[in-house]
């Protein structure tokens, strides 16, 4: 039996490793603190394969929020890491007006379809009828995915927390003080248990009695790919406001995905190399960008609540257990500030004033639950 520890987190990826560093540095030390990773490497899955930038406009309001104290963090981190974890990088919405009223947010600035062009040239022999307009969000940052996961991974072990992988969660039982639980090759005592397994929460969830919140896995593609002609260096990101598309420049190439969310069970999702090659042809068709071949392309698994908003809270029907899954598309967005909101539920039972109570109350998962007695 290994040590007992008062928290044990499930998942590798950043909601767990951002849960686990933000633990050690309000606690002052990772002691107690033990995370386990399914897989024999952290960040394997959908943690792995991020489009890297923070739109603090996109997503429901509450996202909005955690996105807003997420990139203050980022932008001003301490301890500071060796490099940069986030950076300004403009993101702009083009669409119709229609589709620009029903998915801008308040603060973001109306461009004309000149003022558009301008910004973005490649625009200009986009049909006018589909690309009317835009809307841009200069508060977007782009972040460095990998040098984040390694900041909170670094954190959290420098203070002692052990992090654990090639662990699946195979057996729990209560013991009447928390946890046993079975991980891999390990035997864990734990007083809490955070359940931040991803497309696999409602599955890890359920080892410990818990009713399932109707978590979807969604599917996204996206790819590197070659272009005729680079993008300028400060060029934003561009967003279909019918969420068909969105490209960036990455180097003297483009990231571009199709913005899919195709239902899927828990895997190691794989590209379909013909939406990747739809979404060349159609980006070639709407913009001027050349894209000529790909050279690289991922999919992750995007995993959704019922009601599109993240989950962080007690399970209150299963004691000691507490819900951190459901970022969807705003998980490295969101990371930062839902491990503190988490860090708050375990350390002082509430998520603390920073947070609008608005806010912390649409994260709870009794929101799924017919019983007015859980939260």
């Amino acid at each position: 039996m290994d040590p007992a520890c008062d928290v044990l987190i499930i998942g590798g990826g950043i909601a767990g490793l951002s849960l686990a560093s933000e633990l050690a540095e309000r606690r002052g030390s990772g002691a107690g603190i033990v995370l386990v990773e399914a897989e024999p490497v952290l960040a394997q899955h959908t943690s792995g394969r991020s489009a890297e930038q923070l739109i603090p406009s996109y997503g429901p309001a509450p996202v909005r929020e955690l996105t807003g104290a997420t990139v203050a963090r980022l932008l001003d981190p301490r301890p500071a890491p060796p490099r940069p974890l986030a950076w300004p990088s403009r993101m702009v919405l083009v669409g119709t007006e229609e589709r620009l009223r029903a998915e801008a947010a308040p603060g973001m600035q109306p461009l004309s379809r000149a003022e558009l062009v301008e910004l973005c040239p490649e625009l200009a022999c986009s049909p006018a009828d589909t690309v009317e307009a835009g809307r841009l969000d200069g508060t977007s940052v782009r972040t460095d995915a990998a040098a984040l996961v390694a900041w909170h991974r670094d954190r959290a072990a420098a203070a002692g927390a052990r992090l654990l992988t090639g662990a699946p969660v195979t057996a729990a039982e209560p013991d009447g003080a928390g946890w046993r639980v079975v991980a891999g090759a390990h035997r864990l005592r734990a007083r809490q248990v955070v359940v931040a397994a991803g497309a696999w929460a409602d599955e890890v969830a359920a080892r410990f009695g818990a009713a399932p919140l109707g978590l979807q896995p969604l599917r996204r593609t996206a790819a590197l790919v070659r272009l005729a002609k680079p993008l300028a260096p400060d060029h934003p990101m561009v967003v279909a406001a019918d969420h068909g598309w969105y490209y960036r420049r990455a180097g003297d190439g483009a990231l571009v995905s199709p913005s899919e969310a195709v239902p899927s069970e828990p895997c190691d999702a794989q590209p379909v190399l013909e939406d990747v090659e739809d979404l060349m042809a159609r980006l070639n068709t709407v913009t001027s960008l050349g894209a000529t071949a790909i050279e690289r392309a991922w999919t992750g698994l995007r995993t959704e609540s019922p009601d599109g908003v993240p989950v962080c809270g007690f399970d209150r029907a299963v004691p000691g257990v507490l819900w951190l899954a459901g970022q969807s598309g705003y998980g490295f967005q969101t990371s930062t500030a839902m491990a503190r909101a988490a860090a708050d539920l375990l350390l002082d039972g509430a998520v603390g004033p920073w947070c609008a109570p608005g806010t912390a109350a649409a994260l709870a998962p009794g929101r799924f639950r017919a019983d007015p007695g859980s939260a």
